[in-house]
């Protein structure tokens, strides 16, 4: 779906046409993150089973963690996934998640690439297999380190990117670790209080300079999906240029917003209650996201991580 902001116009069309929408000097921001294996599967001392969502890295072995079952993984308590990796609970967030540490001879990168599983979405009712590992990747996925894929990257093949490349659109490389800053919903009526979680991101000098090229030859920035649009977001000077910068952003991009970095945005179709849905909102703006989503449901759009596209020009 290609939705107009200008003109209010919606138009459908094959993602095979992508290359062609966006002009040459233009720029095109990619998060070349990669889904680690971040679910743990194992049993607690009973032999009930247990499951560990691993969601960063905190230092020595040690991650901040969801679990299930809550109420029986208290502090103290182990998880045993293998001969060689039990998992200790060592203490409770403000925000319920887990402190937990890894056990194992291993390097833990090396441990949960061994043990571990993708995290598919939880409405994929069954588990992970060997094709998932690189299925639920973009072609251009780098930096292990996320909990979920930036999924409006999974449009894009080899061929599209080469086409992109030759008709003389940049390329520019950010990178967000997607934690549950960017799929937990909304549960509160004021959406002001809403918390976000942090997440690690990185905008590189090569990136920086890239895009501060295409501003001052008068193109534009095509932000894939929404990481890179929070990334972008939280990167940004207020005169609207770049320079590298890494950290941590809680970035929560709703209605009404002012833009500096982006004007062209591709993503998916969110879930209610989104984080991901009030930033289209945001970025489109209400009447108009609604409108579109309506006619995606009429038309018979795939929603959510495996589904179509929109493109928001």
């Amino acid at each position: 779906m290609i939705v107009d902001r200008a003109a209010g116009t919606i138009e459908h069309s094959t993602f095979g046409t992508i290359a062609a929408r966006i002009p040459a000097g233009d720029a095109l921001v990619r998060n070349t993150t990669r889904v680690m294996r971040a679910r743990l599967l194992g049993q607690r001392d009973s032999g009930a089973p247990a499951e560990i969502f691993l969601l960063k890295p905190l230092g020595d072995h040690r991650f901040e963690a969801m679990v299930h079952p809550g109420g029986k993984l208290k502090p103290g308590r182990h998880v045993h996934v293998t001969d060689d990796l039990d998992v200790v609970i060592e203490s409770v967030t403000e925000r319920r998640t887990r402190i937990v540490r890894l056990v194992t001879s291993l390097p833990w990168p090396q441990a949960i690439e061994r043990y571990g599983h993708i995290p598919l979405p939880p409405y994929i009712e069954r588990t992970d297999t060997t094709d998932d590992a690189e299925r639920y990747q973009t072609v251009y996925a780098n930096e292990t380190g996320s909990v979920a894929a930036p999924t409006a990257g999974l449009h894009f093949t080899s061929s599209i990117i080469e086409a992109l490349h030759t008709r003389g659109v940049a390329m520019a490389d950010v990178v967000l670790h997607v934690g549950a800053g960017t799929f937990r919903p909304v549960e509160t009526d004021d959406p002001a209080q809403h918390v976000m979680h942090e997440e690690w991101y990185n905008l590189p000098s090569s990136t920086a300079d890239t895009l501060n090229a295409t501003r001052a030859r008068g193109g534009a920035i095509w932000a894939v999906g929404t990481t890179s649009v929070r990334t972008l977001e939280s990167a940004v000077h207020a005169d609207g240029r770049f320079a590298e910068s890494e950290g941590e952003t809680r970035i929560f991009i709703r209605p009404p917003y002012q833009w500096r970095a982006v004007d062209h945005l591709l993503t998916n179709f969110h879930l209610p209650r989104s984080t991901l849905l009030m930033l289209v909102a945001a970025f489109a703006g209400y009447d108009l996201t609604m409108r579109a989503y309506r006619e995606a449901v009429a038309h018979g759009y795939r929603f959510f991580s495996y589904g179509d596209a929109m493109l928001l020009v």
